[in-house]
């Protein structure tokens, strides 16, 4: 046998074996045309399964037998804090087992390269799966969670355990309707799309690999020769001429040929999963044919329509009560996704998702079937000799044949430029993960902020490609953002504005991204008359370009409410992110930005004081946000943050210690100590540390996040001033009373500077001024900010907000001092009636209120009264009778 057959042979078995056993005999017989190279690969894995010697079967039988035969203590059967179970099966390169954390009790599915050092393609490829799900974050592709390997190098990673059946056995068993097969595809497409978003394309789409589980929601497994848009001519696949990766069942037709693949090859996957869906079969039977055979099956052979499939069994009998005209629906959207042209199938997945909506909704689909003139320029194109034979029909042909040249030669060049930018945006984003020396490949210790700068610098090179340029700064002006990296941020999205103005137009939906994204960067450094203005000048512009369901304007209408709530107006911030909220309810909308608005909506309620509407919104935000993201996610840390300073304002301090301390472990896990997020963080810790008397621990704490904070915002701003407040209250409490009052008149002056003189954040500081100014005994000092705290609430909150009854209570407690006890006994009364009415007041304020009462009665000589408020504090915070006015 010479060397070129046996390297063939080789590298045909070794391909072989990654796959699941029922799949190999196709695989080999859709890869090759040599028959007696077939039948000798088929003979080495049929020896290879039957294997007596232990060293003789694959990893997957290996591996059962060693860990069946090894001590439980060892450490072989546990995978970091993973514990082995049982084996769950081959599954692509891998043996897939089933593990448990016993810490967390929880199962997971646990993936080991099988013979990784019998082929470094093998090995690569098996890492390509690893970083492409690490990657894709989406409720319906199943997440990664961990990667390491073994003492030997063995290489192993970490996935979500999926219990449930393939798509068509969960439909075939629940036996489910037209409309529920195509709502659980609709979900596999959304899955889709979004890799594609991410630029990856899955390539072995088929119904086990799409797992629908008892709930009914889905998971898309087995990336294991997904590639990146812009290396699917590149690499092992290159070299290997007939060997290409896939199930042939599903396979597009310029797979079996071997052309470029892209986002239309899944499309056509899907296209027919749906068909065995709609149909109960596949439109081709391919077993027991040639290669040859297989391979002109697939790019040639027409499938017929699902609805006619066993002789119309399928409309009659499969699916009853469905109309004529609805299954002609059906056969478009079905035999437009698998067309055999890519160019006639959708163009993307997200067209085929809209026709799904279209149909589900009983509306006209965008596809059409094929029409006359596209039968008659492909017979054409079939039959020339025979059609030449007519100078008229030649006539025809020349018509047509200028006709959808000029036309698909249109289509052609919009795609191939598309499919440029997309690919040098792909390009550019794998550049960003190079170290610096190309010899020895990506660096293993790259920071985030190194590959956001590195990306910076390339992005400042591509000015003969303005379009994306524009997109790069923006992508990248956002991530600065999110780093705390304001001016960097602001640099880069002002960049994109002015590029996009110039190249889109000032009344273009880009131009309104990059002005909201501006706007929203502008709240982040507190300009917020400036965050305003931007965010409503790209609203305008999407509500004038985008249908109003667009995701685009569900952002901008968040963005303006988030911009009024910064500046305040909580009553006009609320019907603006209720809006938002139904824009981003809306069928296939992201759930992400649903989220987002629903955490926006809940701090304007809290604002305004409706604690139980708010913590309500932001429990519903937290659950929504776990099943997405997972319990250890900034998003859940915010939530719960959220939750945190409803039970504070409650006066439920340990329990506000509880939340802030899982939320601030998450956020410093993701974003390290020294980060503007894990700082605010500190900062309500150390707010509920201080209600309970623990000073010195909140002042370490507050100390530190005070650094941060002045580092990343300046000097002036409003969370520097939140945690100056803090600081000051313990200045206060240790009798440190000058760095008090340097502390909150610090905090009094930013808000003014911040909020223009007007903003209930105002009162908050001159309140606590006031108070230190009690303990000074300068009473008149105090009297005044206490008035001038309650006039700037009249202006911002509601007269019956707990902040006014808390200033009122305040008011009085330093008249009380002053024996000025009529005018005590009037504020401390109705900072109490206000109080008294909420549903969880703070008891510390009420009772604090009592106390001055009975001795503001005792002054006034009304000692039933005084009698009247001494036993409701024996009664512990009951809602006794409102009190008399003692005029």
């Amino acid at each position: 046998m010479d060397s070129t057959r046996w390297e063939k042979i080789q590298a045909l078995f070794h391909s072989a074996t990654e796959l699941p056993q029922s799949e190999r005999g196709a695989f080999v017989r859709a890869s090759c045309g040599d028959q007696d190279l077939i039948a000798d690969v088929l003979g080495m894995l049929q020896e290879d399964a039957q294997g007596t010697s232990l060293l003789d079967h694959d990893l997957a039988h290996v591996a059962q037998h060693v860990l069946d035969e090894l001590p439980t203590s060892l450490p072989t059967k546990e995978f970091g804090p993973y514990r082995i179970k049982e084996l769950l099966g081959e599954g692509g390169m891998g043996v897939v087992y089933l593990a448990e954390r016993p810490d967390l009790g929880t199962l997971v599915a646990i993936k080991i390269l099988r013979d990784a050092w019998l082929s470094p393609a093998r090995r690569e490829r098996f890492t390509s799966e690893q970083r492409t799900l690490a990657q894709l974050n989406h409720p319906s592709i199943a997440r990664l969670y961990d990667a390491d390997t073994l003492a030997d190098g063995t290489p192993w990673f970490v996935m979500e355990y999926v219990e449930g059946l393939p798509i068509t056995e969960y439909c075939r068993q629940h036996k489910c309707t037209v409309e529920e097969l195509l709502r659980m595809l609709r979900l596999v497409c959304e899955a889709v799309q979004y890799a594609h978003q991410h630029a990856v394309i899955h390539r072995d789409l088929k119904p086990s690999n799409i797992f629908v589980k008892a709930d009914g929601s889905v998971r898309l497994l087995d990336f294991g020769i997904a590639k990146q848009l812009e290396t699917l001519e590149s690499g092992v696949e290159q070299t290997q001429t007939g060997l290409r990766l896939m199930t042939p069942a599903y396979a597009a037709p310029e797979q079996v040929r071997g052309d470029r693949l892209g986002v239309h090859t899944d499309v056509y996957s899907l296209g027919m999963v749906l068909y065995e869906l709609l149909a109960g079969r596949l439109p081709f039977d391919l077993s027991k044919r040639t290669p040859a055979e297989v391979e002109t099956m697939i790019v040639e052979a027409e499938p017929g329509k699902p609805s006619d499939v066993a002789g119309g069994r399928v409309a009659g009998e499969r699916f009853p009560g469905i109309s004529k005209t609805s299954w002609a629906d059906l056969d478009v959207l079905c035999l437009t996704a698998m067309h055999k042209d890519p160019e006639r199938r959708y163009r993307s997945v997200e067209a085929l998702i809209r026709d799904i909506d279209h149909y589900l909704k009983r509306e006209p689909l965008e596809a059409r079937p094929d029409s006359m003139r596209y039968r008659v320029g492909k017979f054409v194109r079939r039959n020339q000799r025979s059609v030449a034979v007519s100078a008229l029909v030649i006539t025809v042909i020349v018509g047509l044949v200028i006709f959808f040249t000029v036309r698909l030669a249109r289509a052609r060049n919009a795609a191939l430029a598309e499919a440029a930018r997309t690919e040098r945006v792909q390009r550019f984003m794998m550049n960003l993960f190079q170290g610096g020396d190309e010899s020895v490949g990506p660096s293993g210790d790259l920071r985030v902020i190194t590959m956001v700068d590195r990306g910076v610098r390339e992005a400042q090179a591509l000015n003969t490609e303005p379009k994306v340029q524009a997109e790069l700064y923006q992508t990248l002006g956002s991530i600065y953002n999110q780093l705390g990296k304001l001016d960097q941020a602001d640099q880069l999205l002002s960049l994109s504005l002015e590029r996009r103005k110039a190249l889109f137009g000032p009344d273009a939906p880009e131009v309104a991204e990059s002005m909201v994204t501006l706007g929203l960067l502008r709240g982040d450094q507190a300009q917020y008359e400036d965050e305003e203005k931007l965010v409503r000048q790209g609203l305008d512009i999407d509500k004038r370009r985008l249908p109003p369901t667009h995701p685009a304007l569900g952002k901008a209408t968040y963005a303006l409410g988030r911009a009024l709530d910064q500046r305040g107006q909580y009553d006009q911030a609320i019907p603006v992110l209720e809006e938002a909220v139904r824009i981003q309810s809306a069928p296939g909308a992201n759930t992400a930005d649903l989220i987002v608005s629903l955490g926006e909506l809940a701090n304007s309620q809290f604002y305004l004081g409706h604690y139980d509407t708010s913590e309500s919104l932001n429990q519903r935000a937290l659950t929504m946000d776990r099943q997405l993201y997972g319990d250890r996610h900034p998003n859940v840390a915010e939530d719960m943050v959220n939750l945190g300073a409803i039970q504070y304002e409650r006066g439920n301090y340990k329990e506000a210690e509880r939340y802030d301390r899982q939320a601030l472990d998450i956020i410093r896990s993701f974003f390290g100590s020294d980060h503007p997020e894990t700082a605010s963080l500190m900062t309500s810790l150390g707010r509920a540390l201080v209600a309970q008397d623990r000073l010195g621990e909140a002042s370490d704490m507050l100390q530190q996040a005070l650094g941060v904070e002045e580092r990343v915002y300046g000097k002036v701003h409003p969370r520097v001033a939140s945690t100056l407040s803090d600081l000051g209250k313990i200045a206060q409490r240790q009798g440190r009373l000058d760095e008090a009052v340097q502390d909150f008149s610090r905090m009094t002056d930013i808000y003014r500077t911040v909020y223009k003189g007007k903003h209930y954040y105002i009162g908050v500081a001159l309140s606590n001024l006031a108070g230190v100014y009690v303990d000074e005994k300068q009473y008149a000092r105090a009297e005044h900010l206490f008035q001038e705290a309650l006039s700037m609430y009249a202006g911002t909150l509601a007269a019956d907000h707990q902040l006014v009854a808390i200033a009122r209570i305040r008011l009085g407690r330093s008249l009380l001092r002053e024996k000025r006890f009529a005018e005590a006994e009037a504020q401390s009364r109705s900072g109490y009636e206000i109080l008294v009415k909420k549903s969880s007041p703070q008891q510390n304020w009420l009772n604090y209120a009592r106390q001055d009462l009975a001795e503001e009665y005792d002054g006034l000589k009304q000692p039933e009264n005084a009698a009247k408020v001494r036993a409701e504090m024996v009664g512990e915070g009951s809602k006794g009778p409102v009190l008399a006015s003692g005029k």
